[in-house]
């Protein structure tokens, strides 16, 4: 194995390594996980939050065994893939070998290790998006039209992932045009190209067609709870964020990028970063849907320094600055510290704005930590309720969202299928089963009014149990248990999913 080979290797088995010691098993599952894998077992072209990509990914890991290490291990790679082609970014534009070392320890040490801890659509998203980018530059430099139509490919490919990718092209349109790359327009290849991933995609817009095009709905319904809460300032400090011991690397690119005779004929890059960072900006969007557009400046930039900066100890301070900036971050921004050291000492967390959630309030615990426990409980104690039941296989286990839903799926001991009015569970509800008896999961902030409501429609009705983890999100929901039904569940049932609500 050549030297450069077994420096990669070494990158990709550290990022691994790092992946799974930086959680600790005082958390579950981050509660978009549950739904994600659930979505295993109703494979379809759409869901009402996400393409297709992630519900396959899921099917893959339900066959290995639906364990937590795999789990964790499909995140892990996807940044693992990153990285390598980061590295294969830096060759492509004739770097050296410090230079993909310098590349790839910044990918390495920055945000990535956050990001790609947890099974979500969002490591995929920036391995397509470092993968298009890295597809683009080929083009540009060799001008075989291969490269056009495997940029379609994994354009489909991150389409059918997760629809923020549709914010590349929107960087891109704008500055081919500004660009002498606009002959790209006049290239009957690049029209087959789209034209290929179109047919790539369609699957999923024939989907969306036939149901209503429901990502409409979900992106009014994010935009109405949870995009409303996002300050444009805060948009742009966390960016800052990100990668924060790289962005001496980041600014260079940029810099390069204008000014480096061997980069200029990449410049549009330059312009793509200014339109994206201002199409997030203007749609209002979460500081980590741009995660994605960085890793292709880290190799532009370490391409540039190592051209023009001579100097080791100045070229070994770019290359230590994300690892020294990283060990501080260490044990602030991964949830390796147990929940109740990080209630007992909120300080450092606060400073970094990780206490406010996306109710735009601060917190005891950052909102993805929260969102980690309290699910083995739930799952725990709903099993207890359904094993008193006399006959417990025509009982409904009704959630008031995904999280409960999905982790009583993944966690129950009883085989038992828990669904909710919520994200995809409103599609998953099986009618053919004739309910008798309910258990009823509810959020603590809404459950006053459920024996009022719901306790008239059965013979009889009680709080059963509830979470008890103060820390927890969810903590204080409450699990009632209703049996014998008065009326017919199953018409309320239907009923209610034709309204959208219970």
């Amino acid at each position: 194995m050549s030297q450069r080979n077994a420096i990669l290797l070494g990158f990709i088995s550290l990022k691994f390594v790092l992946q799974y010691f930086l959680i600790i098993p005082d958390y579950d599952l981050q509660r978009d996980e549950y739904l994600h894998l659930d979505q295993a077992n109703h494979l379809a072209w759409g869901y009402l939050s996400v393409p297709p990509v992630t519900s396959w990914v899921a099917l893959l890991i339900k066959a290995l065994g639906n364990s937590v290490f795999w789990i964790r291990f499909f995140p892990a790679l996807f940044g693992a893939l990153t990285i390598l082609v980061v590295w294969k970014t830096v060759e492509a534009l004739q770097g050296s070998l410090f230079a993909c070392i310098l590349a790839a320890t910044c990918a390495t040490f920055s945000v990535l290790l956050r990001l790609n801890q947890l099974f979500q659509p969002n490591s995929m998203d920036v391995l397509c998006w470092t993968t298009l980018y890295f597809l683009l530059i080929k083009y540009i430099g060799t001008k075989n039209i291969k490269w056009l139509y495997a940029f379609a490919v994994v354009f489909a490919v991150g389409f059918l992932n997760k629809y923020n990718i549709a914010f590349l092209l929107f960087g891109l349109l704008p500055a081919v045009l500004l660009t002498d790359q606009r002959k790209l327009l006049v290239n009957r290849h690049v029209f087959l190209a789209l034209l290929t991933g179109l047919l790539l995609i369609s699957p999923n817009l024939l989907w969306q067609y036939q149901n209503g095009f429901p990502v409409i709905h979900h992106m009014k319904l994010l935009a109405e709870t949870q995009l409303v809460h996002v300050n444009r300032a805060d948009f742009l400090k966390e960016q800052l964020l990100f990668f924060l011991g790289s962005l001496p690397v980041i600014f260079v690119a940029l810099y390069a990028l204008l000014s480096y005779r061997p980069l200029m004929e990449y410049r549009l890059f330059f312009w793509a970063f200014v339109f994206t960072v201002a199409a997030f900006i203007f749609f209002r969007a979460k500081g980590y849907y741009a995660i994605g557009l960085y890793p292709v400046y880290l190799a532009f930039g370490a391409v540039f320094i190592t051209a023009k900066v001579h100097s080791k100890w100045l070229r070994g301070a770019f290359a230590a600055l994300p690892v020294i900036v990283f060990i501080p971050m260490l044990g602030v921004v991964f949830p390796n510290k147990t929940p109740e050291e990080i209630a007992a000492n909120p300080a450092r967390y606060q400073k970094l704005g990780m206490l406010r959630w996306e109710d735009g309030k601060d917190h005891q615990l950052p909102q993805d930590f929260a969102d980690m426990l309290g699910w083995k409980e739930l799952a725990s104690k709903v099993d207890a309720v359904y094993a008193r039941l006399p006959e417990p296989g025509n009982t409904l286990i009704l959630c008031d969202n995904y999280g409960q839903a999905g982790a009583i799926n993944y966690y129950s001991k009883q085989n038992i299928t828990a669904v909710t009015f919520n994200a995809d569970y409103i599609n998953w509800f099986d009618l053919s089963k004739k309910y008798k008896h309910l258990i009823r999961v509810k959020e603590y902030s809404e459950k006053e009014l459920e024996m009022e409501e719901t306790r008239p429609l059965f013979a009889t009705g009680y709080v059963a149990d509830s979470i008890t983890n103060r820390l927890a999100r969810e903590f204080g929901t409450t699990i009632f248990l209703f049996q014998n039904a008065k009326v017919n569940v199953n018409a309320r049932i239907a009923s209610e999913i034709r309204e959208d609500r219970w």
